[in-house]
């Protein structure tokens, strides 16, 4: 039987409890019933053996057999209930000739002797069943039989058994009052925890006290405490990223303004005029630039998983990356040499992230690698390396690196601080290493390790 889902949790179980109850009630009242049943049965049966070997040990002479009065004719101003079904009896010949009965239901005892011992059956001229046992005397003479009606006995049950359910009843009504009290009591830390997160403010992520919580609700709770955090954390990210970006913004698009103004105000300079298109070119291209960075790293910050991954080669994304780039790098006039020492095992990872990894890698170097410099790819089994033979950062500034908006000082290049951002981003997604450092011929390197 299934409560409707409509009801609230502790309406479920009251009812739950209640219902168990009744019927745990109900059932012990039917074994109580049926045992006592039984158990009757087994002492009027012994009852009635008893008292008809009673008989059979009696002098039985004709000249003493007489039918016997009436039970209450005999019994003047008795203080109790005499009923005529508790017992009867009759002696038969054993010609089955009646001698002597009790002068109550004795009389009405059917002839049907087949033996000692138990039998069922009727009176005469009723319809009620009776349970009789049949004596035959030492000497054979005589048929004893004593009778006893069956619904007497079930009469005699139920009278006991009723008399029992008054206490067991108080005592279901007091038990299912105090379980209600007990659920109630036990349910109301998780009312309290209800009621305090209608009333929480949609900014408030501090975490809910555990202490009062039932066990059953601690890992919900404990959970919830979780998802605040990670918001919290979230919430955090996104104010300083739109402080960073706005601040970011600011620069480009101020000098946009400054070189658009300098393009109106040049009216008879073709050469300023189109110096300050070429600065409005060049301020556009960095602003959009730093646009899809500030999207990329939002994209990336989102993320909890990686979706979409697939087993790849790790050397032929590397290998992709370094042909996308070329034409950059032989514009730049820089070379780009790849050695493979030996091939890493296929790896589950998203490739567009991994490819976006390796391009800024590549990009980072070229921007800061002189004119006719060399940037080295080396692809391990456990791991890559992008060296170049550039100047190289201070050790300040080396611990600094990966920063959001952060470039070192003295930085002569344009740029946002954001491309080693995304590649350490990219890598913890991915559960590899960033690792940068000086090298000791000269020039930077960014090793990546899984």
């Amino acid at each position: 039987m299934k409560l409707p889902r409509l009801m609230n949790l502790k309406t479920r179980l009251a009812l739950g409890m209640i219902l168990l109850a009744t019927l745990a009630w109900i059932g012990a009242s039917l074994a109580a019933w049926q045992e006592t049943r039984q158990k009757l049965d087994k002492l009027f049966d012994t009852q009635q053996m008893l008292f008809a070997k009673r008989l059979s040990v009696m002098p039985l002479e004709n000249s003493a057999l007489r039918p016997l009065e009436k039970s209450k004719q005999m019994i003047r101003n008795n203080r109790g209930a005499q009923d005529d079904d508790t017992l009867a009896f009759a002696i038969f010949s054993a010609d089955g000739a009646m001698l002597l009965h009790d002068g109550d239901n004795g009389p009405a005892i059917p002839w049907r002797y087949q033996g000692d011992g138990f039998t069922n059956g009727y009176l005469n001229g009723d319809d009620d069943e009776w349970r009789f046992f049949w004596l035959t005397s030492a000497d054979g003479k005589y048929r004893i039989a004593v009778g006893q009606e069956q619904d007497y006995r079930h009469e005699m049950a139920l009278d006991i058994v009723t008399g029992q359910m008054a206490p067991w009843l108080t005592a279901l009504v007091l038990m299912v009052v105090l379980m209600i009290w007990l659920l109630i009591r036990e349910m109301s830390p998780i009312a309290s925890l209800a009621r305090e997160l209608r009333q929480r403010q949609a900014d408030n992520t501090t975490a809910l006290k555990t202490a009062d919580v039932p066990g059953e609700v601690r890992p919900l709770v404990e959970a919830l405490n979780q998802l605040f955090a990670r918001t919290r954390a979230w919430m955090a990210r996104e104010r300083q990223f739109t402080s960073d970006a706005a601040h970011e913004l600011r620069s480009p698009l101020t000098a946009l303004k400054v070189q658009a103004e300098v393009a109106q105000l040049a009216h008879d300079d073709a050469q300023g005029r189109r110096q300050a298109l070429d600065n409005l070119h060049q301020g556009v291209d960095r602003a959009s630039r730093l646009v899809d960075q500030l999207l990329t790293l939002s994209r990336l910050d989102s993320l909890e998983s990686l979706d979409g991954v697939e087993t790849c080669a790790l050397d032929a994304l590397i290998q992709q990356a370094i042909m996308d780039i070329y034409p950059q790098a032989t514009q730049a006039d820089i070379d780009i040499r790849y050695r493979l020492i030996a091939s890493p095992a296929p790896r589950l990872i998203q490739p567009l992230l991994f490819s976006l990894l390796a391009r800024n890698l590549l990009d980072n170097a070229l921007r800061y690698t002189p004119a006719g410099s060399l940037v080295d790819v080396v692809v391990e089994v456990n791991g890559f390396t992008v060296s170049d033979n550039g100047p190289g950062v201070s050790g300040e500034a080396l611990e600094r690196l990966g920063e959001r908006f952060y470039r070192p000082p003295g930085q002569k290049k344009t740029g946002s601080g954001l491309g080693l951002s995304i590649v350490q981003r990219i890598a913890a997604l991915h559960q590899m290493r960033v690792t940068f450092s000086n090298r000791p011929e000269g020039g930077f390197s960014v090793r990546i390790s899984w």
